[in-house]
Parts: C-alpha cells; sequence; structure tokens
C-alpha cells in the first residue's frame, strides 16, 4: 500500500527549474469539487483510449474539456473543438478549473494564464507517459498547469532533448506542477503507476493538464 501524502520538507513548495514550480497540496482542498466536475465532464465525453500516428493504443484514459481537445490519430497529434467519437463540442470549461489554473499560473510567475484547454487523463496500476514535450499549442509564452489527483506517482522531469537524464520527483493527491518560460518545452513524463487504493479515486490517478491551445 502506498502513502498518499508526504509530511515535512516533501511537502513545501519546489522550484524546480528557472519557469517550473511544484506547488504542493494547492489543489488538496477543492478535490471532491473537482471529481464531481470531472464525472460530468465524463458522462458527456466518456475517457477513451487514443492511438499514436504509428497506430499504437495509448494506456492512459483521457478525455477533454474547454474550447479545444487534445485529439491523436493516423493523422498525427492536434487540438480539435469537437469531439470526435460524438462530432459535439467539447464540455465547456468549468469555472472552478479556470480559476485553479490561473492562479496556480500566478503563483509561479505566469499571471493572465486563461486556459483554453483540459486534457483528463487517467491513470491504472501499470499505465504511464513517456518523455514528451507539449508542443501542439500555437504560443509556447503560455505556461502548463498539472495537476494530481488520486494515487501518488513519479513525474519524470527531463530536459530540452530527450536524451538529457530526467530527475524523478514524486507527486501527491493534490500536487500541482507549473511549468513555461525557459522550461516551456522540456521533456517530461510518468513513470508506471504503482499499485495502491486511494480513499476517494481507489486505484486510479487522475491528472488534468490546462493549456493553452490557440
Amino acid at each position: 500500500m502506498q502513502d498518499f501524502f508526504a509530511d515535512g520538507p516533501e511537502r513545501k513548495d519546489e522550484k524546480l527549474d528557472e519557469g517550473a514550480l511544484l506547488l504542493r497540496g494547492f489543489a488538496e482542498g477543492m478535490a471532491a469539487d473537482l471529481l464531481a466536475e470531472i464525472d460530468r465532464i465524463a458522462a458527456a465525453a466518456p475517457f477513451r483510449h487514443l492511438v499514436t500516428p504509428g497506430g499504437f493504443r495509448m494506456s492512459v484514459a483521457m478525455t477533454n474539456c474547454g474550447d479545444f481537445g487534445w485529439v491523436s490519430d493516423r493523422r498525427g497529434y492536434r487540438y480539435d473543438p469537437q469531439d470526435p467519437e460524438s462530432g459535439r463540442p467539447w464540455p465547456p470549461m468549468p469555472p472552478l478549473f479556470l480559476d485553479l489554473a490561473t492562479r496556480a499560473a500566478a503563483m509561479a510567475g505566469f499571471p493572465g494564464f486563461h486556459a483554453d484547454v483540459c486534457l483528463i487523463n487517467c491513470y491504472t496500476p501499470g499505465t504511464r507517459l513517456t518523455l514528451h514535450q507539449d508542443k501542439d499549442e500555437g504560443d509556447f509564452t503560455q505556461p502548463i498547469v498539472s495537476i494530481s489527483l488520486g494515487l501518488p506517482a513519479v513525474f519524470l522531469w527531463g530536459g530540452l532533448a530527450r536524451t538529457d537524464k530526467a530527475r524523478r520527483i514524486p507527486l501527491y493527491h493534490g500536487d500541482v506542477v507549473v511549468w513555461g518560460g525557459k522550461s516551456r518545452l522540456r521533456y517530461h513524463g510518468i513513470a508506471p503507476l504503482k499499485e495502491g487504493s486511494h480513499p476517494l479515486l481507489g486505484a486510479r490517478r487522475l491528472n488534468l493538464t490546462f493549456r493553452r491551445a490557440r
């Protein structure tokens, strides 16, 4: 069984690099409200496993909300204003989401951030996200805001080249990572999720990633 919360020094905010800040427990107090909104979003746009341009099925299930959604298929990675499975617009961004992302970005030195898309990833034990850059957005001056809920995870924080050694940073329920500026295009990922059961989410980890697509 895993620990759900870290005590002592690990719960302090941590500067990862210039333009990158880990806010420990920043979203913990509003987790129940965030989860209720996620349930509403998933009812309209269910979680699904996307396929990479190379034809591989992604292990992490995902959905989106906001003006756009991030999608992947044989045609490539892109943002689309419509859910390709339903043909309808993605569910709107809840005000709670937008406010939280804006406040977290401001704490990291990026005032005025206004996300227009939120990717919601669902991890189960054994799933992972390989090192990658977030580079499908139209404006790299805008940061990325990432919120962790549920099972703990190991965040892989790399460099500006895929071959750079990645640091292994534990993330816990309610932690928020913001990166932008000189860190905006750093490689990052999630190590395979370990077995566990969280009081609110059971054997799952949910990750909300806020971006400015356009």
